[in-house]
């Protein structure tokens, strides 16, 4: 699959960018913004604007949208490990390694981070000031709603993730809030709240034209080479997923939202925006921040693409 512009990986299954954007050019409302300039002369980062624009503006043109964008990506992989069963992405890399998947079932019969998830329960379970608890914020007690997070809010005009969710419930009750990022108390009470909705299928919505220029943004930064390296997130885990870097087999994007936190060697426990975090460094990348929008939003792209997979939460990675 070949590149189609210094800066952006091509997304499977769809054509030239170029192309595209003389399909958005014919969009009346863009029209007036452009002139009488045509894709040749257009930088690829404005090609790239036009593209993320015309989904909301012009729906009509039929350019991939949330929906053929997850199509794609599943028939990506498909072809790219045949036999694969859909559901087993959940388990990120080891689809490529039996051996690895047969070690992981075994830690996983008595996990050696059971006593963070105990703190984290502690957590969850402990009265605030009030007397209201985590529980009393969540529908069902917290019991199968993680899959529906992150989720596009319309009146604040901003991705929500769980860990949001979880500061808002602090501020409603009066508690002063956890920082995003750290291990304890946010890493592990949400590493604990998450197996509350183990199985839960993945519901991401993007159903309104805010949530589909959030997904967008995420989108972009997916595909976006950054850092002194120049890569990007779609090099590794669309083109290279299965292959070997660094003695570490990489994860294919479709399931990656599903199984976090992960404790990597049973004790390091990371968070998906924790995984952003290294993912940056290594790309020698200045990382955006945990909660920042744009991880928020890379987020929310991330976890649509796994929509209708089971969650499977707090695991072990080597």
């Amino acid at each position: 699959m070949k590149l189609t512009s210094p800066n952006l990986i091509a997304w499977p299954g769809v054509g030239c960018m170029q192309d595209l954007a003389r399909k958005a050019l014919s969009c009346p409302r863009l029209q007036a913004s452009i002139g009488s300039r045509t894709t040749t002369s257009l930088s690829s980062f404005v090609v790239l604007r036009l593209m993320l624009a015309v989904a909301v503006l012009c729906p009509a043109l039929g350019l991939a949208g949330p929906a053929d964008d997850r199509v794609q990506l599943v028939h990506f992989f498909e072809k790219r490990f045949p036999g694969v069963p859909l559901e087993d992405y959940v388990y990120g890399a080891l689809i490529a390694s039996p051996g690895g998947r047969h070690q992981y079932e075994q830690i996983m019969e008595f996990p050696p981070f059971l006593g963070d998830l105990e703190k984290g329960k502690q957590i969850w379970e402990t009265p605030f000031h009030n007397g209201a608890t985590f529980a009393n914020c969540f529908a069902m007690g917290g019991r199968n709603v993680v899959g529906t997070y992150p989720y596009f809010d319309n009146a604040s005009g901003k991705v929500v993730t769980f860990e949001n969710a979880v500061n808002a419930c602090l501020r409603t009750n009066g508690e002063a809030e956890f920082a995003y990022g750290d291990r304890e108390p946010m890493g592990v009470l949400t590493a604990y709240a998450r197996t509350l909705s183990d199985g839960m299928r993945i519901n991401i919505r993007v159903d309104s034209p805010g949530a589909v220029a959030k997904y967008e943004a995420g989108k972009q930064l997916f595909f976006r080479r950054i850092g002194q390296l120049n890569a990007a997130c779609a090099g590794c885990h669309l083109h290279n997923a299965g292959k070997i870097m660094r003695m570490e087999i990489i994860s294919p994007a479709l399931g990656q939202a599903t199984h976090w936190p992960i404790f990597r060697g049973g004790e390091e426990l990371m968070t998906l925006q924790g995984r952003f975090k290294r993912c940056m460094e290594q790309m020698r990348a200045v990382p955006y921040g945990f909660d920042s929008e744009e991880w928020n939003n890379l987020e929310y792209f991330l976890t649509y693409l796994s929509n209708g997979l089971p969650l499977k939460s707090a695991v072990f990675r080597k």
